[in-house]
């Protein structure tokens, strides 16, 4: 085995963690801390609660920024103390120790590293994400209810909240489509990359021949809106329909008719609410959807206007982005990213970072200029 090169190793670090210290910019950060640390300390902070929310989270979060990058330099600097000590008492037990928080260091200047590349405009704002079923019949609703599963126990990993809104249940088995919101910063830049198509392949569990079946879902990505956006929509645009909500099989959930769905008459676009208590709830959160997927479409349409005049055609996420193959083999395969992964299982437990990593990367690669 290989002895390593604790000195290289360390000058490695330390250079990948200046590139990382001056992309977060510090000073900025620090700036920012001292600024909200202000108005968090205003006596009339809290006569609005919903303001209020939005400056302490931005706090805490820039303050978890800052603490990061502090223990993390403390972290190299302990570990080059600790090197030269066991190679100074020539102590193998103390080097392996080192070896393990080298590792360990590595790790975190990688999830480091992926947190710089969320620069999107959107990017640091929470999510809502929905999920719809596609071709595929009862399949497709099945692996639709796979996803939603996937991606919540994906937030209950990291320690995420993460609220359904809204659950339209398929006839047979499945969803016809599911939203939920992960209030969060960057969850909107971290999951925005698992928008597009999901492909299944899998012996049907539906058909009594055991035929295998290829199903699809689309995983909709659009950022949570705050109180600072400026999206107005006139009541004349807006078409209101109420409901009964309903749970799987049809079964009444609610004796009142509370499900809200919400139309926007000049785009088309139609967000449905069922899971709040009451219609004025339901109405609520549905507006606050309508305007996120409007707020993200308003972003589309400048972007697309920006590329067409600057010449500028790249490869868009294409209508597969990713395929989950349980039968004749397991894999889970990425088409952008070519990342893999054999334990199928485990993606669809929410073991999916990996996956999201690599997108991130790979959009950050599709985002600089060609040269």
């Amino acid at each position: 085995m290989a002895k390593t090169d604790f000195s290289a190793e360390i000058r490695t670090l330390r250079s990948t963690f200046s590139a990382i210290e001056d992309v977060s910019d510090v000073d900025q950060i620090k700036a920012d801390i001292a600024t909200l640390s202000e108005e968090a300390g205003a006596p009339d902070l809290w006569d609005d609660p919903a303001a209020a929310q939005i400056v302490t989270s931005k706090l805490s979060y820039r303050q978890s920024e800052l603490e990061r990058l502090t223990k993390l330099k403390t972290r190299i600097d302990d570990l080059e103390v600790l090197v030269e000590l066991a190679e100074l008492e020539d102590d193998d037990e103390t080097l392996q120790e080192a070896e393990k928080e080298l590792i360990g260091i590595r790790k975190a200047l990688d999830e480091l590293e992926i947190v710089t590349l969320l620069s999107g405009e959107f990017d640091s704002r929470g999510a809502v994400v929905t999920i719809r079923s596609g071709a595929g019949g009862v399949d497709a609703a099945d692996f639709a209810e796979m996803l939603m599963r996937m991606y919540l126990r994906w937030a209950e990993k990291r320690g995420f909240k993460a609220t359904v809104m809204d659950t339209s249940y398929a006839e047979e088995a499945g969803l016809k489509s599911a939203t939920f919101e992960i209030d969060e910063p960057y969850a909107f830049g971290t999951l925005s990359v698992e928008a597009g198509t999901h492909r299944l392949v899998r012996i049907s569990p539906f058909d009594n021949q055991g035929r295998r079946q290829t199903s699809f879902a689309a995983v909709e990505v659009v950022p949570l809106i705050e109180q600072t956006d400026s999206i107005e929509i006139p009541e004349s645009e807006i078409r209101v329909d109420v409901f009964r909500s309903s749970g799987p099989g049809g079964q009444s959930v609610n004796t009142t008719d509370s499900a809200v769905r919400m139309t926007h008459i000049p785009t088309g676009v139609v967000v449905s609410m069922q899971n709040e208590k009451s219609q004025i709830q339901n109405r609520a959160a549905a507006l606050r959807v309508l305007q996120s997927r409007l707020l993200l479409l308003k972003k589309e349409q400048e972007d697309a206007q920006k590329k067409e005049f600057a010449g500028d055609v790249k490869a868009s996420w294409g209508d597969q982005m990713r395929s989950y193959v349980l039968n004749p083999y397991q894999m889970v395969k990425d088409l952008r990213t070519e990342h893999e992964v054999g334990n199928t299982q485990a993606v669809l437990d929410g073991e999916i970072d990996d996956f999201i990593d690599a997108g991130i990367r790979w959009r950050a690669g599709q985002r600089r200029p060609s040269k």
